[in-house]
């Protein structure tokens, strides 16, 4: 079973807020507490050392001599909230500032020499609840007279972890509760967006090609639904465009078939007399000529897309080839009584291309403008040089195309006239050919059309120069 993300998230939520709970309680209370107690250590060991100080500065003769203290000893202990015993040698206290509770006459089990500087418990039974107890040495003159003792319950070490404990934790809260507000956010804002452009990324593998994410975001999730709507518009797109090539190739290849199976038929059971069949076979190959031009159109684009245009390029004189196509329109221009006009910047005009291939652009073009030219106009071919480009232009004076179909007419099979009553001999491949090989060339073709006035063709080729 498929996991989702949002669950991956949300139980990875779940394991880190543990994680974090339990690193508090064990780990940072554990620590926490060591920290606090060997502070406590320290800091009580200073206060110790301060009466040791003044002791050596303050008193005189024997240890008994120790009321110069007492106000330090109740300073101290007020300010560490501990309890300050001075001993003699013989375990006898001499002086106390205390305030957790009385201090005893004397300590007989106290071993200060036992190596430990300080003591955690209740101090050999003195107090009923465990303390801290830190000693030092009351030395002078390198002989010891006595100790310094220092006691601070436990309680107050508790109660200070505690309160830092509770601080972390109620950081810990804050941090977990904005963790799920920013998990929520995330899922808000990323998964279930996601999960949208999922569901339409399986709307689009199962075939459903109209169906929209829903992502209206500005951000990478909505730039992503963007980009697969496009890509499931195009691919329709593309689908049609099938739907209509097939629905085309069908048409193209139906029409000339019914009329020569119909013209046969119609020789063979005497329907068309024989004196009549001469005219008729001449139609029916005609009709053989247009499937074997379209059948060599189909074939011509199939191997620009599987090999693409494989180009045989030469320097030749552009205006020459020109000059030749327009001799073998001669014939057709005079029937329909149209004129060309060629216009050149100089008597010989070098291109560096694939002279076949450019043969054959320019005869798609004058051939498509002798169709829809009106009779008694005139078509212009005029060549001009820019910047190391040559730009060639074929304009026609005749219908014309309208301005929303001028995106079309490069698609294969693609007509302007729809009913096909003007274009009957043409297969709809020509521009789609055209356009291939001037691609190939690196080069670009345009087109300007206005309805009624005519259409111009305008394509590139790079200049040729004699080193």
């Amino acid at each position: 079973m498929r996991q989702r993300l949002s669950l991956k998230f949300f139980f990875g939520y779940i394991l880190t807020t543990i994680i974090g709970f339990l690193l508090i309680a064990v780990v940072g209370s554990h620590i926490l507490d060591q920290t606090i107690t060997n502070r406590a250590i320290d800091r009580m060991r200073t206060g110790c050392d301060l009466i040791l100080s003044s002791y050596r500065t303050q008193t005189v003769g024997s240890i008994k001599e120790l009321s110069s203290l007492d106000a330090q000893l109740d300073a101290i202990s007020l300010f560490q909230n501990c309890d300050i015993w001075i001993i003699d040698q013989k375990n006898s206290v001499l002086t106390s500032s205390c305030r957790i509770q009385p201090a005893p006459s004397e300590i007989p089990e106290f071993d200060p020499t036992a190596g430990s500087s300080y003591l955690i418990g209740d101090f050999y039974g003195e107090y009923k609840e465990p303390v801290i107890t830190v000693y030092t040495a009351l030395s002078r003159s390198f002989q010891t007279y006595g100790y310094v003792l220092a006691h601070c319950t436990l309680n107050t070490i508790i109660q200070e972890r505690e309160a830092i404990l509770k601080v972390a934790y109620l950081t810990w809260i804050a941090i977990t509760v904005l963790s799920a507000l920013l998990l929520l956010l995330f899922h808000r804002l990323v998964t279930a967006p996601l999960q949208k452009i999922i569901k339409a990324a399986s709307e689009y593998a199962a075939g459903n090609l109209t169906y929209k994410a829903a992502v209206h975001s500005h951000d990478e999730m909505g730039y992503l639904s963007d980009t697969l709507s496009y890509m499931s518009g195009k691919l329709n797109s593309i689908g049609e465009d099938q739907k209509r090539f097939v629905a085309n190739v069908s048409h193209d290849f139906r029409s000339p078939l019914t009329s020569i199976k119909g013209y046969i038929e119609a020789m063979l059971d005497g329907t068309i007399p024989v004196e009549m069949q001469q005219k008729y076979l001449q139609i029916v190959l005609n009709e053989t000529n247009r499937l074997t031009n379209l059948t060599q159109s189909l074939l011509t684009l199939n191997n620009f897309d599987t090999n693409g245009i494989l180009l045989e390029c030469s320097r030749f004189d552009i205006n020459d080839v020109i000059r030749k196509i327009l001799a073998t329109f001669e014939r057709r221009c005079q029937d329909k009584k149209i004129c060309f006009y060629f216009t050149v910047p100089a008597k010989e005009v070098f291109v560096y291309a694939d002279m076949g291939k450019i043969q054959q652009v320019l005869y798609n073009l004058i051939d498509n403008a002798i169709n829809f030219s009106n009779p008694n106009s005139m078509i212009a071919i005029t060549i001009t040089t820019h910047h190391e480009k040559v730009f060639v232009s074929v304009k026609d004076s005749g219908i014309g195309i309208p301005k929303e179909n001028l995106s079309k007419i490069w698609d294969r099979f693609y007509k302007t006239d729809t009913s096909r009553g003007k274009d009957k001999k043409g297969t709809g491949l020509g521009l789609s050919i055209v356009k291939e090989i001037i691609q190939a060339h690196n080069e670009n073709i345009d087109v300007i059309s206005t309805p009624g006035v005519g259409t111009e063709f305008v394509f590139s080729l790079p200049v040729s120069r004699i080193d």
